[in-house]
C-alpha cells in the first residue's frame, strides 16, 4: 500500500486502514468493472460494464453469482429502501429498475446516466457526463419527471451521499474538484461548492474523479487517477490508497460484507476488497 500524507490533515490513513490487511481478489477476467454498490445484508454488486450479461452478486464469503437479466452498458447501480436494484444503462439511454432480482422496468428513458444515487426518502439523483448536468426524479411520483438540479460541472461523474442524506457529492472527472451540494426539503440543490479538490498527478492533468462512497462518520472516499482518495468531513485530504493494480483505473468503490467493513473496488477488469478499520452506511 501507498499512502501520500496531504499537508494538516485531521484523519491520517492510519484511522481508516487497517493495518494488517491487504487488496484480496475477488472477481476476475472482466473486461470492465464498474457500478459497485451493496445491499443492506452487505452483500456486494457490480457489473461488467465491456459485456453484455447479468449484474454479479457477492456474498459475504466471496462467492459469485448472476443476478437478474442480461443487461448492456451498466456503469452505475443502487438499491433503493424497497429493495429495488436502480440501474444506469447509458448505452440503452435509460434508467431502469430491477424488481425482486427478477422483473426490469424503466424509470425514466432518453437520457445518457452515468451514475446514480438513491436517498432514503427515494429521492433518485443522477449525473449525465455528456450535459454536464445532475438531474432529480423523485421515485415517489406515480408518472417520473426529470428536473434538472445541476449544470456546468466540466464532467460530472461519481455521485455520493452523506450517510444523514442531507449533503450530495459529485465528481469531476476532467478537474480536480469534488462538489458539494446541500439536499433542500423541496428535493432541489443548493449552496454548491468545490469543497475538497482531488490530487493530480500534474499540472492541466485530468484528475479521472470517479466513483463516490462515504463511511459511517462521513469521511469521503473519491476513486481518482492516483488511487482512492480519502477527506475528512470537513474536505481535507487524508490521504491516498494506491489501487489493487495502478495500471488500470479504478472507477468504482462501496464498503459492503459483514457489517460493511470491506471497501470493494472495480480495477480494470477486476474486483478486490480490503477489510477497514471503519464501515459503510449500507448502499
Amino acid at each position: 500500500m501507498m499512502a501520500i500524507p496531504a499537508e494538516a490533515q485531521d484523519t491520517p490513513l492510519s484511522m481508516v486502514l487497517s493495518p494488517d490487511s491487504k487488496w484480496e481478489k475477488i472477481a476476475g477476467g472482466m473486461n470492465f468493472c464498474d457500478a459497485c454498490c451493496t445491499d443492506s445484508e452487505g452483500n456486494f454488486y457490480f457489473a461488467d460494464a465491456g459485456n453484455k450479461g447479468p449484474i454479479k452478486k457477492v456474498s459475504h464469503d466471496g462467492e459469485v453469482q448472476d443476478f437478474g437479466p442480461s443487461l448492456d452498458g451498466v456503469s452505475g447501480l443502487q438499491f433503493g429502501k424497497d429493495s429495488s436494484l436502480y440501474i444506469c444503462q447509458g448505452k440503452a439511454r435509460r434508467i431502469s429498475v430491477l424488481k425482486n432480482g427478477k422483473r426490469l422496468e424503466t424509470v425514466v428513458e432518453n437520457v445518457r446516466p452515468n451514475d446514480l444515487v438513491v436517498t432514503n426518502n427515494n429521492q433518485l439523483y443522477f449525473t449525465e457526463t455528456s450535459t454536464q448536468r445532475v438531474y432529480h426524479v423523485n421515485l415517489n411520483d406515480e408518472v417520473k419527471v426529470l428536473s434538472i438540479v445541476d449544470t456546468g460541472i466540466l464532467k460530472p461523474n461519481g455521485i455520493g451521499l452523506t450517510p444523514c442524506d442531507g449533503t450530495l457529492f459529485v465528481s469531476d472527472h476532467l478537474d480536480k474538484e469534488v462538489w458539494f451540494f446541500r439536499i433542500e426539503k423541496n428535493h432541489k440543490l443548493s449552496m454548491k461548492a468545490p469543497y475538497a479538490s482531488l490530487r493530480i498527478r500534474g499540472k492541466n492533468l485530468p484528475s479521472r474523479g470517479d466513483g463516490c462512497d462515504a463511511d459511517s462518520l462521513s469521511r469521503y472516499y473519491v476513486t481518482s487517477d492516483l488511487g482512492i482518495q480519502m477527506f475528512d468531513p470537513t474536505g481535507r485530504l487524508g490521504g491516498v490508497i494506491s489501487s489493487p493494480d495502478p495500471m488500470k483505473p479504478v472507477v468504482s468503490i462501496a464498503f459492503a460484507g459483514k457489517d460493511f467493513q470491506y471497501l470493494y473496488v472495480a480495477n480494470g477488469g477486476t474486483i478486490y476488497r480490503r477489510l477497514m478499520k471503519v464501515s459503510g452506511v449500507g448502499r
